[in-house]
């Protein structure tokens, strides 16, 4: 649980930015009395309050699991909430917009949600007003980031309205009633429109690219849980994998693989620095390692031909009994969350699944949020998967690869996605922008308004955790892109190893890839290049 945790707090978007469009001047009025605002269609406006908010340190208060946090520095601002109710469907929706007294640098910047929530609670907010945006979010009237007894009605059948919400029509009413939130108090409309989201984030900003494309000037939508119906149930395979084996190797045991495919396919890139810099090309088999013993907390365990298939499974990734590949699996050198175990009534380890597939498929799919998932056959979860595309993709999938209406709009879609992401196998993320360019004319012409980064090592949303560079300033490299046609070819990420130094690296545009120059210190970002050659 301490590592999901940790995933859910790095997936705050960051707000730091370079570049400055035009300010508000100073003879711009600023007020924060009173707000009028038109209902989005299909809506109603329950309520309107403001409140004018000295600066300072911005309180998040705990939202589980999540514990408070204090932002310090914000400035002087109006915080405008607005409820929203789709009339005859019992929702209520809250959309809140934050708004810099002075230093506003023109620019509106909607923020997205992680895992089941649809929104931010405070920390990005108060992090973009900082950097002189105008700010809001949206809960969507649904629950905070793993409380989904939102889900069901109270017969036992899925709330498709609130669901909708989730999905995809919360954020677009948000984004209307900020831009009208934004005329009102600063009287002028924002220069340029911002959509800044990681995981559940990210697959909103697909769902505007695809279905309200003229929201947004441009889309940051990091590790993006695209896919939704597809990867939320392929992220349970571990469980059933583990469950149908009756093998449930131990972290150590996972971290033993981890290391030894590390050590095998780490220097494919021409430098050896801990981090398989092509995952997809590692060819390493977990096989070598039966009958090593492993040091672990409780002793030593040895690894068996069972530890070994169960982890081939894993990171092979979803099939159905006749072997039929699903989908895909868990990242080589990826952390092996989604294979959790724990102790079990009588000592011995059982699957412990993750928190969000988990109550995917037992609520959304069985109706039964206490299902028992270790019931789980191979067959079953085939069966799973095909009702989940049946039922939910055009709900939530959020992956039509028809981006010609957002293109035509001018807009611009910047997305990085780390190799070692535990949580959201990033292949799903190379597959649509593959499906995107074969729709669309061909990867040269996609990539005049939509591109992809990977980044080697770093983890879901990029945590401290992660073994790579993470990207430094990736909104700053679209609002550039954005304002003044700069395309990055490049991204600049960087990391602080375990010794205290700084390793940098520039990201490569897909489907490039990033090879040490064979000479100059391998921790600098100038001693790389980007190739399409793949290696051997």
């Amino acid at each position: 649980m301490k590592r999901v945790l940790t995933t859910l707090a790095a997936s705050v978007p960051l707000a730091a930015t370079i570049f400055l469009p035009v300010s508000a001047s100073a003879a711009t009025p600023f007020t924060c009395s009173s707000v009028s605002l038109n209902a989005p269609a299909g809506t109603t406006v329950e309520s309107v309050t403001t409140q004018y908010r000295e600066a300072g340190t911005v309180t998040v208060p705990p939202v589980p699991p999540l514990p408070s946090v204090e932002i310090p520095g914000a400035p002087a601002h109006c915080a405008v909430t607005v409820m929203l109710t789709h009339p005859g469907a019992g929702d209520h929706a809250k959309v809140q917009v934050w708004l810099p007294e002075t230093g506003w640098n023109g620019r509106f910047q909607a923020l997205g949600g992680s895992a089941y929530a649809a929104g931010d609670y405070g920390a990005a907010l108060a992090g973009a007003i900082k950097t002189g945006y105008a700010a809001a979010t949206t809960d969507a009237g649904v629950g905070a980031y793993l409380d989904t007894t939102w889900a069901l009605t109270s017969a036992g059948e899925v709330n498709t309205e609130l669901l909708k919400n989730f999905a995809d029509r919360s954020q677009h009413e948000m984004t209307v009633v900020a831009k009208q939130v934004i005329t009102e108090v600063y009287g002028k409309p924002a220069s340029y429109s911002y959509w800044n989201g990681c995981s559940t984030g990210g697959r909103q900003g697909y769902m505007e690219a695809q279905r309200h494309p003229g929201d947004y000037d441009g889309i940051l939508a990091t590790a993006p849980a695209i896919n939704w119906d597809e990867f939320e149930v392929a992220t349970l395979w571990p469980q059933v994998v583990m469950n149908e084996e009756n093998t449930f190797p131990a972290a150590c045991e996972l971290a033993a693989f981890n290391q030894a495919a590390v050590k095998a396919c780490d220097p494919l890139d021409g430098v050896r620095d801990g981090v398989i810099g092509d995952p997809a090309r590692c060819a390493f088999d977990p096989r070598t390692l039966i009958g090593k013993t492993v040091a672990c907390e409780n002793g030593q365990e040895t690894i068996t031909a069972a530890d070994a298939r169960v982890v081939r499974k894993i990171w092979d990734g979803p099939r159905t009994p006749s072997g039929r590949k699903l989908w895909y699996g868990v990242p080589i050198g990826a952390a092996f969350d989604l294979a959790g175990t724990q102790p079990g009534p009588d000592g011995t380890r059982v699957g412990a699944p993750s928190p969000v597939p988990a109550a995917w498929v037992a609520t959304w799919l069985k109706r039964q949020p206490a299902f028992d998932l270790t019931t789980i056959t191979y067959a079953d979860f085939a069966k799973l998967f095909a009702q989940s595309q049946a039922e939910y993709d055009q709900v939530i999938g959020s992956d039509d690869p028809d981006l010609s209406a957002f293109r035509a709009a001018g807009g611009k879609l910047l997305t990085w996605h780390g190799q070692a992401d535990q949580l959201i196998p990033t292949q799903g993320t190379v597959n649509y922008r593959e499906r995107v360019a074969a729709a669309m004319g061909g990867s040269h012409r996609v990539d005049d308004f939509y591109r992809v980064f990977l980044a080697p090592g770093a983890d879901h949303c990029g945590t401290p955790a992660s073994t790579g560079p993470v990207p430094t300033d990736p909104l700053g490299a679209l609002t550039a892109w954005v304002e003044q046609g700069t395309a990055p070819r490049t991204l600049s990420a960087a990391i602080t190893d375990s010794s205290g130094r700084t390793v940098t690296r520039n990201l490569c545009l897909y489907p490039a890839v990033s090879r040490y120059a064979g000479h100059g210190d391998p921790a600098d970002a100038a001693s790389h290049y980007c190739t399409t050659k793949r290696a051997a």
